[in-house]
C-alpha cells in the first residue's frame, strides 16, 4: 500500500510539468514558421533595394574623391604658379631670401604633383622647366652679388708658377661686405646672398670652391713660406687681405709665428664675411642656426691642419731631448691657436688631431730621432769603404757631452767617460782590467764604420737622458742599426768586396772592430729606465758571433780565390818536369814570377791595413800554398836529370830567397825584417821546402845521413816513399843506390 500510494504522489507531481513543456514546444514551432516568413520576404524584396543603395553610395563616393583630387591638383598648380609670381617680385626687389623660398615653395607644390600616381599631367613637364629657368636665373644673379662680395685678384697663370711664393705674393682678396651708409637700404646685405645661396642648396659649392682659394693662396703659403707677412688693409667699403714679402731670419718659421699670422686672416675673414648667421635646419644644429664660420670649417678644416701638421710642426719637433722641455711653448701656443678658432665658431669639438699631434711631442721625437739615426746608418752605409782611418788600441770614439737627466738648467753636464776607449773600459765596481784586455790591434777601417760607432755612442747617450719610451725606441734603432749593417753592406758591397783584396780586408776589420764594440757597448751607460734596460738585457752580446762570422766568413772567401789563382798560375809550370828543355823551363820560371809578383801585390795592398798578425797569417797561408804544390809537383817526378835538378834547385831558391820580402805589414821598411825572419813560423811547408832542396843537391850519402834511420832532418818533413821516390828518379839503378835504399825505412 506504501508503495502505491508513493508513485500515486510522484505522478501527480510530474503531470503538470509534462503539461507546460509541450505548450513551450508548441509555441517554439509557431515562432519558427514565423521567421520563415520573415527570412523569405527580406531575400527577395530588401535585399534587392539595399544592393542598388549602396551602388550608388559607391558612385558618389568615387565622385567625391575624383573632384577632391582634381581641386587638390588645381590648388597645386594655382600655390606653384603663385609661387613663381611671388618669386619673381621678390627678385625684382633684390629680396633673395623671399625669391629663393618663393622658388623652394614652388619645387615642393611640383614634387607634390609629381608624386600622384594616375595622374602624370602634359603640363608637368612644362612647369618643371620653367622652375629650371627660374632657379637658374636666379643663380646667375646670386653669383654676380657673390661676385661684388668675394673679389680674387690672382696673377695672370702664365707667368708665375701657380702657388710659388711670386704668384702668391702678387695675389689679392678684397671683400666688399660692409654696406656704406648711403647703401645700407638699396644693396643686399651679405646675409640674403648667402642666405638665399643656402635655401638653394647652393651654399656648399660657392664655399668649397672659396675655401679651396683661400688655402692655396692665402693659408697653405703663410705655413710654407716664413718670408709672407699677412696684411690687412681697412677702408670704407671694403677689406683687402694681402701679402708683403721679406727676408725670413729662418728657413722655417716656429709654429708660434704661423699661428699667429693665420689668426690675423682668420680675425680678419670673421670680421667681413664669416660671422655672418644662417638658417640651416639640420640634424646636429640645435636651434637650426649656424655661422658661416661653421660651415667654412667643416671645409677646410682638416687640410689645414694636415698641412700644419706636416709643414711645420714635424719641423718644429726638436731632435734632441734638451730642447724638448722648451717644445711646451709649441703646446701652449697650438692651444690658444684652437680656442681662437673656436671662438669664432671655425672650430667645433675638443682636441684635433692638430693639438694631439703637438701633445704627443715624446713619441714623435723619439720616432723622428730614430728616422733620423737609421737614415744616417743606412748612409754611411753605402759610402765608399775604402776611405779609411788607422785605430790603435789607444783611439777613442769622441762623445758629445749631453745634460743630466731631468736636470732643467743645462749647466751641469754628465759626463760618461767622455772617451770611450777602444782600450780600457771601465766597468763600474768591478777591478780594472788590464788595459789590453779588451784592446783592438792597430789597424784600418772604414772612415764611414768609425762615423757610424760615434753615432750608435751619441745614440745611446740621448737614451741615457730620455724619457722611458723614448729610450726604448732608440736602444731598438741601435740594434736595427747594427742588424742593417749585417744586411746591408755585404749585399750593397758585393762585387767590391770580391773584386778588390784591400776592400775585402778593410770589410774584415771593420766587422772585427764592430764586434770588438758590441762585446762592451750598453755597459757604459747607466740607464735611468730602471725596469726596462736594466737586468743585462741592454746589452749587444749576442751580436758578436753573427759580426766575427760576417769579417771571417769575407776574409775567407777572399783567401780561397788568391789560392786559386796560386795553383791556376803554377799549373802552367808543365809539372816541373824535364826542364833541361829550354821551353819548360821558360814556363817553370814565368809561373813562379807571376806567383812572387801576385804574392808581392797582395803584401802590399794589405800593408798598414790588416792588424800585423793577421796579416802574416794570411801571406803565410798564401805563400804555403805555392810552396806546397812545388813539392808535390817535384815529388812526383819519376826522372830528374842532374841538369832538370840544377834547374829546379834555381827556381826554388827564387823561391827561398824572395819569398819572405813579400812580408811588409808595416809601411817603415826596417820594421819588416822581423816579420821575414819569422817566415818560417807562418809557413808550414817552409822546412820542407828547404829539405827537397837539400835533396836535390846531395849525394846518396847525404841523403842517407839527412835521413839519420828515421831521426834526421829529413824523416820530420818526408815519408820514408817520398824520399825513396825522389832517390829513384835522382839516381841511377846501381848497387850504391840500392844500398842507399835499403837504408831508408
Amino acid at each position: 500500500g506504501e508503495v502505491c500510494n508513493m508513485i500515486n504522489k510522484k505522478y501527480n507531481e510530474f503531470l503538470p510539468s509534462m503539461q507546460s513543456a509541450e505548450e513551450l514546444v508548441a509555441q517554439v514551432d509557431g515562432l519558427s514558421s514565423n521567421i520563415d516568413l520573415l527570412r523569405a520576404s527580406i531575400e527577395n524584396e530588401v535585399q534587392r533595394d539595399l544592393n542598388v543603395a549602396v551602388a550608388e553610395f559607391t558612385e558618389l563616393k568615387q565622385q567625391l574623391e575624383r573632384d577632391t583630387l582634381v581641386l587638390t591638383v588645381l590648388k597645386k598648380l594655382q600655390e606653384f604658379d603663385r609661387a613663381i609670381k611671388e618669386h619673381k617680385t621678390a627678385l625684382l626687389e633684390k629680396k633673395y631670401v623671399a625669391a629663393a623660398q618663393q622658388l623652394e615653395k614652388a619645387r615642393s607644390s611640383l614634387r607634390n604633383l609629381e608624386s600622384r600616381k594616375g595622374f602624370e599631367l602634359k603640363i608637368l613637364r612644362a612647369l618643371g622647366t620653367e622652375l629650371t629657368v627660374q632657379t637658374q636665373n636666379m643663380l646667375c644673379h646670386l653669383g654676380e652679388e657673390w661676385q661684388k662680395l668675394i673679389v680674387w685678384q690672382l696673377p695672370p697663370s702664365k707667368g708665375a708658377h701657380k702657388s710659388s711664393l711670386e704668384a702668391v705674393v702678387h695675389s689679392e682678396l678684397h671683400l666688399h661686405t660692409m654696406p656704406s651708409k648711403e647703401e645700407e637700404v638699396a644693396g643686399p646685405p651679405v646675409a640674403s646672398v648667402l642666405q638665399a645661396l643656402s635655401v638653394l642648396g647652393e651654399l656648399h659649392t660657392r664655399l668649397k670652391a672659396f675655401g679651396q682659394l683661400l688655402l692655396k693662396y692665402i693659408l697653405k703659403p703663410v705655413i710654407s713660406y716664413p718670408s709672407l707677412q699677412p696684411l690687412t688693409e681697412e677702408r670704407p667699403d671694403v677689406l683687402i687681405l694681402r701679402f708683403k714679402s721679406k727676408e725670413p731670419a729662418l728657413d722655417q718659421s716656429s709654429p708660434m709665428e704661423v699661428f699667429d699670422k693665420l689668426k690675423l686672416i682668420f680675425e680678419a675673414l670673421h670680421k667681413y664675411l664669416l660671422n655672418v648667421p644662417l638658417e640651416q635646419p639640420g640634424e646636429d644644429r640645435k636651434d637650426g642656426r649656424v655661422t658661416l664660420a661653421e660651415l667654412l670649417g667643416e671645409l677646410i678644416w682638416e687640410e689645414l691642419s694636415n698641412c700644419l701638421v706636416q709643414n711645420c710642426l714635424v719641423n718644429s719637433i726638436p731632435t734632441n731631448s734638451s730642447k724638448l722641455e722648451q717644445y711646451t711653448e709649441v703646446i701652449k701656443s697650438t692651444e690658444e691657436f684652437e680656442k681662437a678658432l673656436k671662438n669664432m665658431q671655425f672650430l667645433k669639438g675638443d682636441t684635433t688631431d692638430l693639438l694631439k699631434y703637438a701633445r704627443n711631442v715624446n713619441s714623435h721625437f723619439a720616432s723622428k730621432k730614430c728616422q733620423d739615426v737609421i737614415a744616417a746608418a743606412r748612409n754611411l752605409m753605402t759610402s765608399e769603404i775604402h776611405n779609411t782611418v788607422k785605430i790603435t788600441p789607444d783611439s777613442c770614439v769622441t762623445l758629445p757631452q749631453l745634460p743630466e737627466p731631468g736636470s732643467g738648467d743645462h749647466s751641469k753636464m754628465q759626463n760618461p767617460s767622455n772617451l770611450v776607449h777602444n782600450g780600457t773600459v771601465n766597468l763600474e765596481g768591478e777591478t780594472r782590467l788590464s788595459q789590453y784586455t779588451f784592446s783592438l790591434p792597430t789597424c784600418r777601417i772604414s772612415s764611414s764604420v768609425e762615423q757610424l760607432m760615434e753615432l750608435v755612442y751619441q745614440t745611446l747617450l740621448e737614451a741615457t737622458v730620455s724619457t722611458d719610451q723614448c729610450c726604448v725606441q732608440l736602444f731598438y734603432s741601435v740594434r736595427r742599426i747594427f742588424q742593417l749593417f749585417y744586411e746591408v753592406v755585404p749585399t750593397y758591397h758585393k762585387e767590391s768586396l770580391q773584386k778588390f783584396p784591400q776592400l775585402a780586408a778593410i770589410h774584415h776589420n771593420n766587422c772585427m772592430y764592430l764586434a770588438h764594440h758590441l762585446l762592451t757597448l750598453g755597459h757604459q751607460f747607466r740607464y735611468r729606465t730602471t725596469n726596462i734596460l736594466s737586468n743585462g738585457a741592454a746589452s749587444f752580446v749576442d751580436l758578436v758571433p753573427a759580426f766575427r762570422r760576417l769579417g771571417m766568413e769575407c776574409f775567407k772567401a777572399q783567401m780561397r780565390v788568391q789560392k786559386e789563382e796560386i795553383l791556376e798560375r803554377l799549373s802552367s809550370a808543365r809539372n816541373f818536369s824535364n826542364m833541361d828543355d829550354e821551353e819548360n823551363f821558360r814556363a817553370a820560371n814565368k809561373a813562379i814570377r807571376q806567383v812572387l809578383h801576385q804574392l808581392k801585390r797582395l803584401g802590399q795592398v794589405w800593408q798598414d791595413v790588416f792588424p800585423v798578425n793577421v796579416y802574416c797569417k794570411a801571406m803565410g797561408t798564401l805563400l804555403n800554398t805555392a810552396l806546397a804544390e812545388i813539392v808535390t809537383r817535384i815529388v812526383a817526378l819519376e826522372d830528374i836529370s842532374a841538369e832538370d835538378a840544377d834547374r829546379l834547385y834555381s827556381l826554388c831558391r827564387i823561391m827561398v830567397e824572395e819569398g819572405p820580402q813579400v812580408f811588409t805589414p808595416l809601411p817603415e821598411e826596417e820594421k819588416n825584417k822581423k816579420y821575414q825572419e819569422e817566415v818560417p813560423v807562418y809557413v808550414e811547408k817552409w822546412m820542407t821546402f828547404k829539405e827537397l832542396m837539400i835533396i836535390l843537391q846531395a849525394n846518396l850519402q847525404e841523403i842517407v845521413d839527412q835521413w839519420a834511420d828515421g831521426k834526421g832532418p829529413l824523416a820530420a818533413e818526408f815519408s820514408a816513399a817520398e824520399v825513396k821516390s825522389l832517390i829513384r828518379a835522382l839516381f841511377q839503378n846501381t848497387e850504391r843506390r840500392a844500398a842507399a835504399l835499403a837504408k831508408i825505412k
